[in-house]
């Protein structure tokens, strides 16, 4: 592998993606066509165009001229960021307006190029693939929420069924219900009685996506006190949803004014979220909510990919460019997969293949905290790892990645680490994160890091004993540092150490 530390990695030209929707105009761009992209840059205009439509069957011409200043913008911030392709996307309000045509012929001529107006049906699919690029072996239904209408569609592994559009996007329910939360719940009832997916949603996962689900997802986690503030893959029980989302709707404004991290752009349409998101809750009986913080625009991408890369692992994609990037010696992480491979295969802790993949990601991040002073590498690390644009992964799974790089700097005592974010994990996950730490702690003082050295050693147990093996070149590093560490590791399997050379 490429054993360079670059500041960007070396992915070709950056990919830009202008998403013109019915509450906002978006322009995110992207490093590159990647299996785990990075956004460089992501800057939204809360434009409103969908507002009124559904009453009056036309775009607001201030919301028109707002899009349109917007989009010229955006146009400039792609040159300046050398942007190679830009994809450009139009939803429900350009779609269902009588003016959708003459707004969107002024934003391709400010542009300088042609918009994709996405059809319902195809705004489903994309939403799809989103969530599909962005979790691990997802199974479930998408649900994605915008300013004019409601995509639905049945997604299993990377195989998605043909999605349902349903005019009772946030912006829309707002105009035909004339604000009355009793007349939108019932638009929404009536709705969802033709939504073909909801049928198959019992028992399964609902990812929800849009801005106005994450900002609901925001204020749940904020009032529940949640130790991460990690939008992708949040999770919510559905009996905790309904009491949550009751508890929004019967709230005043000042109340919501306090919920910390949500945007008081997003307020209005919280209550009418809640109401679409508490009927899908009666209707399809989920297994959970789980935020996506993956939609259209990351489908767009994914689509794009060969099927080799749609393939890959994006928590493995993701992990091996942070060891890139990060890493004294890249290829240092990758040796760690095997070398801890074979402990805990002697140890005989039978890992499943989830706690293997998550390992693998773990060995790949675990030198990425160097650059930091050493009082402060464990704490960095953490948080560097809980709280990275990482997918592919659940919040048990940050915790596992976070802990294992901060065991490895501070030591193995449980309770060095901090109880909120142990919450988050299992027991085992704790565990095994512990258990690598020690691994961890090992191999550094025989490397410093440097590729090429773990393959001529090997730690391992045999019988009641952990033992470390060094070539006899090597047998000088067993000083007073080596054996501290092993005597650490040895404490914790509950076994004697042993270094052995020759």
């Amino acid at each position: 592998m490429r054993d360079e530390a670059p500041g960007r990695l070396k992915v070709g030209r950056p990919v830009g993606i202008i998403d013109i929707g019915s509450n906002s105009v978006r322009l995110v761009v992207y490093e590159g066509l990647t299996r785990a992209p990075t956004p460089i840059y992501n800057e939204k205009v809360l434009c409103g165009l969908g507002r009124n439509v559904a009453s009056t069957g036309r775009l607001d011409e201030e919301a028109v001229a707002r899009a349109l200043r917007a989009l010229a913008r955006f146009k400039a911030l792609c040159a300046t960021i050398k942007v190679g392709k830009v994809h450009v996307l139009a939803t429900a309000a350009a779609r269902d307006a009588q003016n959708g045509p003459d707004f969107l012929a002024e934003a391709e001529g400010i542009l300088g190029q042609e918009i994709e107006l996405l059809s319902g049906a195809r705004e489903a699919e994309l939403s799809a693939l989103g969530v599909i690029s962005g979790f691990h072996e997802p199974d479930g239904i998408v649900g994605d929420l915008g300013g004019g209408s409601l995509e639905l569609i049945d997604i299993k592994g990377a195989r998605a069924t043909p999605g349902v559009s349903l005019k009772i996007g946030g912006l829309a329910l707002q105009d035909m219900s004339g604000g009355s939360l009793k007349k939108a719940r019932k638009l929404v009832q009536t709705a969802l009685q033709r939504a073909a997916p909801l049928s198959s949603l019992t028992g399964r996962p609902f990812y929800a996506v849009g801005g106005t689900w994450r900002a609901l997802a925001q204020a749940h986690m904020a009032l529940r006190n949640y130790p991460l503030r990690v939008m992708h893959d949040y999770r919510i029980a559905p009996d905790d949803a309904l009491a949550f989302l009751a508890e929004l709707q019967a709230s005043d404004d000042d109340a919501l004014k306090a919920i910390e991290g949500v945007s008081s752009a997003r307020r209005p349409l919280m209550k009418i979220g809640a109401v679409i998101l508490e009927e899908i809750i009666h209707a399809g009986q989920p297994s959970a909510i789980v935020a996506s913080a993956l939609g259209v625009r990351e489908g767009v991408l994914y689509e794009r990919l060969d099927d080799e890369l749609k393939g890959a692992d994006p928590l493995i994609t993701a992990a091996a460019d942070f060891n890139l990037l990060r890493a004294r010696s890249p290829g240092h992480g990758v040796e760690l997969i095997s070398w801890t491979g074979h402990l805990l295969e002697t140890l005989k802790l039978a890992e499943t293949p989830a706690e293997q993949r998550l390992r693998h990601a773990a060995c790949l991040l675990a030198d990425i905290g160097w650059r930091a002073h050493p009082d402060y590498r464990g704490e960095q690390s953490l948080n560097i790892i809980a709280n990275a644009a990482l997918v592919g992964i659940d919040h048990p799974g940050r915790a596992y990645l976070a802990l294992s790089s901060f065991f490895r700097h501070e030591g193995l005592s449980i309770d060095k680490a901090s109880p909120q974010l142990k919450s988050l994990a299992t027991p085992r996950l704790i565990d095994l994160a512990r258990i690598l730490a020690g691994a961890f702690r090992v191999a550094y003082p025989i490397s410093v890091a440097m590729e090429g050295v773990l393959p001529k050693t090997a730690l391992f147990a045999r019988g009641d004993r952990i033992v470390l093996g060094l070539p006899d070149d090597m047998a000088p590093l067993a000083g007073e540092r080596l054996h501290g560490r092993m005597r650490q590791l040895g404490k914790l399997l509950g076994r004697e150490p042993r270094i052995e050379a020759g």
